[in-house]
């Protein structure tokens, strides 16, 4: 049972890094992104077939298979069509939206199988589940708070470039461009991260019947600073911001993510 719970825990890091590819390639349209998130969806579905004929051929009664076979065919079922579109068909868009579902049911499907178990399954994989959320979180608020110190970089090389005033420290900074390429790449590494933390988050919740707690102020800023970087990234795809304020907006999203790690202490989430 360990054997497959590490398993399980390596289909969902991965699949969770392929995400972080293919969205590499949804915000810059980067082929070797794609190559690679679909390098790694091809490793996840090995590790998906070889998990589910593992599970299938344990249960060849087929009045035995539970809701948690039926739900890991339904995500291996997601990934194959979703590389079969990548392979044939140039609909980019989808496979990246398909396959967030995807890793949604595969997180959810944890409980499934803990379901069949008795409580104390249950509250292990509810303690994995909280492994897997707080790695993402953490991995998210190193990439955001590195995106927000190239945007204050971004910010303040600008005033002096604007202003002409020159010297031997400014001359030391990297140019706007690259400060500008490296926020994107940790705003590439950060949301999705944090999306995908605050989904199983919520999916934790909804299982364990604590929907109240859906209301409580750490989730309700958590999803805050999520829209407000999701707000940055619609402005800098359509190109019709400047760099400094495409700085101000990232900056803003970036307090609200410091107000919700503020609200701890004020919160009965974690």
């Amino acid at each position: 049972m360990g054997t497959a719970n590490w398993l399980y825990d390596t289909i969902l890091y991965v699949y969770a890094l392929s995400l972080l590819f293919y969205f590499s390639d949804f915000m810059n349209a980067s082929r070797r992104a794609k190559r690679i998130g679909t390098g790694l969806l091809v490793f996840v579905w090995v590790l998906q077939t070889g998990y589910l004929i593992t599970r299938l051929v344990s249960h060849l009664d087929l009045s035995q298979i539970s809701a948690f076979e039926y739900w890991l065919c339904f995500s291996w079922l997601i990934v194959t069509v979703s590389l079969v579109m990548s392979r044939f068909y140039s609909i980019d868009y989808i496979v990246f939206f398909v396959n967030v579902v995807g890793f949604a049911v595969l997180a959810l499907n944890l409980y499934a199988g803990a379901a069949q178990g008795n409580e104390n399954a249950v509250g292990q994989t509810t303690r994995e589940l909280l492994y897997v959320h707080i790695s993402l979180i953490v991995c998210a608020y190193a990439a955001l708070t590195f995106g927000a110190l190239l945007a204050g970089m971004y910010m303040f090389l600008h005033h002096r470039l604007k202003s002409k005033r020159w010297s031997k420290f400014v001359r030391r900074y990297p140019s706007l461009g690259m400060i500008e390429r490296f926020s994107d790449r940790a705003v590439m590494i950060g949301v999705p991260l944090l999306a995908m933390s605050l989904s199983i988050a919520v999916t934790s919740l909804l299982v364990e019947g604590r929907i109240v707690l859906l209301l409580d102020w750490k989730v309700l800023s958590s999803f805050a600073a999520l829209v407000m970087f999701i707000v940055y990234i619609y402005q800098r795809a359509r190109n019709r911001r400047t760099g400094e304020q495409l700085a101000k907006l990232y900056l803003i999203a970036f307090l609200v993510l410091l107000l919700n790690l503020a609200s701890s202490a004020f919160s009965s989430f974690h």
